[in-house]
């Protein structure tokens, strides 16, 4: 399974970004627990963004609460997050992730190559 995320970008303070990420190899997916994204700014650890579990529950970090809305669609095995309001403290790589089992019953834990969002202020 890889994960293959798009949508960054340089944008404005204050403008809006929306990012996509998509799982390829779906036919040897037998469940997804959650998806979500994190990022990671230079010279700082990766952090949690937010996150979406099969049932829509959805995680925030205090930071993006408010700005940031995270989505999934279970049938294309596919998450999303909308950035509105975008700062400079949002500049990082982010990263989007999976956690769920393989048809194998093995447990997966996939995180994609990541997409630059830089914000100009």
């Amino acid at each position: 399974v890889q994960l293959q995320a798009s949508g960054g970008g340089l944008v404005q303070a204050g403008g809006s970004l929306r990012l996509s990420c998509a799982a390829s190899a779906s036919g040897t997916i037998f469940s997804i627990n959650a998806m979500g994204w994190y990022r990671q700014a230079p010279g700082k650890q990766r952090e949690l963004v937010a996150t979406i579990t099969s049932g829509g529950r959805t995680n925030y970090a205090d930071s993006v609460k408010g700005r940031f809305t995270i989505s999934r669609d279970n049938a294309k095995n596919a998450v999303y997050l909308q950035m509105n309001s975008l700062n400079s403290g949002d500049t990082a790589v982010y990263y989007c992730n999976l956690k769920g089992l393989k048809n194998s019953g093995a447990g997966m834990d996939v995180w994609g190559k990541g997409t630059q969002v830089t914000v100009s202020s």
